[in-house]
């Protein structure tokens, strides 16, 4: 993996924090690969960074399951199984269909028009998977946002590190268009204050994405079997 360039030091608690993001930033877009193995003195030469937030960001990366250390193995890259997938795709079905709900009766008006811009940029970057992540990514993080509830927000953003871990399928078989007609739908139940049609589009959504990686999953281990 190429050396990332050095940042300037600030005070301790904001490299680790620093330290933190990065390395989860790493993993969510798949520099980082699923079951690879890592080491603190490799992360923090990637990261250009002394061990020491490196080590503490290590620690907090264990906790949000992350990083996990395997006996003979060591430090690497959590892989879920097929259990865990599907209990993250219920807790989110549930959880941002509650959220798509309560921004429909508590969203501002800019919160709302917020969205429409987030589509309206979507529709011209359906070609481009980085950017099309990061608008999903943002797309979410406004959902929780706009439902004010703070426990909410708190369960969606844990639920968030944690489903970065599964790599993106934005760049699959159209599926950026699919995604992009989908949060169309959404925005507009939004900005109907339809919150039950919200709630509803959004847990199908939720589900689309299920079957997919699902199907994704199953052609993947068939192959596998399949050799020699």
């Amino acid at each position: 993996m190429t050396k990332l360039p050095k940042r300037a030091s600030t005070g301790g608690r904001d490299l680790v924090f620093d330290a933190y993001e990065r390395i989860r930033a790493l993993i969510q877009k798949g520099e980082l690969a699923i079951g690879e193995r890592v080491t603190e003195i490799g992360l923090a030469t990637i990261l250009g960074m002394s061990r020491t937030p490196v080590h503490e960001a290590i620690a907090r990366l264990e906790t949000d399951g992350l990083l996990t250390n395997e006996p003979r193995r060591g430090l690497i890259v959590t892989d879920l199984d097929h259990q865990q997938i599907v209990e993250l795709y219920f807790m989110r079905e549930v959880l941002e269909g509650a959220a798509a709900r309560l921004t429909a009766q508590a969203a501002s008006e800019i919160e709302l028009a917020t969205f429409a811009g987030l589509v309206e940029a979507e529709a011209g970057a359906l070609d481009d998977v980085q950017r099309m992540s990061e608008i999903n990514r943002n797309f979410r993080h406004l959902l929780a946002l706009s439902s004010h509830n703070r426990y909410l927000l708190r369960s969606l953003n844990q639920l968030s590190v944690t489903m970065s871990l599964l790599p993106t399928l934005i760049g699959e078989n159209g599926r950026a268009a699919v995604l992009h007609r989908q949060h169309r739908e959404i925005t507009e139940a939004l900005l109907r204050r339809d919150g039950l049609a919200a709630e509803s589009l959004i847990k199908a959504q939720v589900r689309s994405s299920q079957q997919h990686r699902m199907s994704i999953m199953l052609r993947a281990h068939a192959s596998t079997g399949t050799r020699g």
